[in-house]
């Protein structure tokens, strides 16, 4: 296949497209490819999770300028495009019972009128294979399951020129894949890597909390090769400087052991279709050469 071939990434909030995919991204721009995050919501209701920047009064007030200036930084560290999709953040409901979603967010949102906006990114970026989240949202965020929802709504109607008639030429997608990158395989992997080298772990809580949940094993399909994209990953996830703490859990296994024991990013094929064979190694299976 010669046509240049283009990768769009579905996120719900600015740092998501940097925790989850983010060294396939900068693998496949490595390679010519063209990649576009769409970032749904503009991550306005995000808590400042990084504890040097909490009570920091200007960040607490311009918080959206905040997290689109670390977005900016992200996807110029990722090599990659990125769109706004431009709904409201519909925040982490906690308690119980639950409270009340605020009103006008992306979560409360009609799923059909939600999809259009990503319907014409779409057509206008003619991208072979997207990727998003499972019906659960990867964790069950409301806007991380609403992503879900208008990803799969649009996968479907952006090649039907009847759906949509306002939003472009009809553009047909070739593949659809779940983000699985935080997996049970490679959360154990990881955890028994460390202890027989007599490190400390910082997964045991989350293998604890995964016998909690009565959570459904997904199907990897797809496993990407992308180890030397790590640091780059990395990188990328720490210019979101509001929702991640340098020194925090998420940089607690070293790069040297992170590449050896489990090189790879995986991901669920949800839709394709073209011919493939599983497992795959490369998002494009079947459309590259096609």
């Amino acid at each position: 296949m010669t046509e240049q071939l283009r990768l769009m990434a579905v996120h719900a909030h600015p740092d998501d497209e940097s925790s989850k995919g983010a060294a396939t991204m900068a693998k496949y721009v490595s390679e010519g490819v063209d990649v576009l995050v769409a970032t749904c919501t503009g991550g306005e209701r995000g808590s400042i999770l990084n504890p040097k920047l909490q009570g920091d009064p200007y960040i607490e007030e311009h918080i959206h300028e905040v997290r689109k200036k670390e977005m900016d930084e992200a996807r110029e560290i990722l090599g990659v495009k990125q769109e706004w999709l431009g709904f409201v953040d519909s925040g982490l409901p906690e308690g119980d019972p639950l409270p009340p979603l605020p009103d006008g967010c992306f979560a409360l949102q009609d799923v059909e009128a939600a999809a259009e906006p990503l319907v014409k990114l779409i057509r206008e970026f003619k991208p072979q294979v997207i990727t998003t989240y499972d019906e659960n949202g990867g964790y069950p965020h409301p806007d991380h399951i609403m992503t879900h929802k208008i990803t799969m709504v649009a996968f479907e109607a952006a090649g039907d020129p009847e759906k949509y008639p306002e939003a472009g030429e009809p553009w047909q997608p070739q593949k659809l894949y779940y983000n699985q990158g935080f997996n049970r395989p490679r959360t154990v992997a990881l955890h028994e890597a460390l202890l027989e080298r007599g490190m400390e772990s910082p997964y045991g809580e989350w293998l604890e909390r995964w016998k909690e949940f009565e959570r459904r094993e997904r199907t990897l399909t797809t496993y990407v090769p992308c180890a030397e994209f790590f640091e780059i990953r990395d990188k990328a996830l720490i210019a979101h400087a509001t929702q991640i703490d340098p020194d925090g859990g998420w940089f607690r296994v070293p790069m040297d052991i992170q590449k050896e024991v489990w090189p790879t990013e995986e991901y669920e094929l949800a839709k394709s279709l073209v011919d493939t064979s599983l497992p795959e190694d490369d998002l494009f299976a079947g459309i590259r050469n096609n």
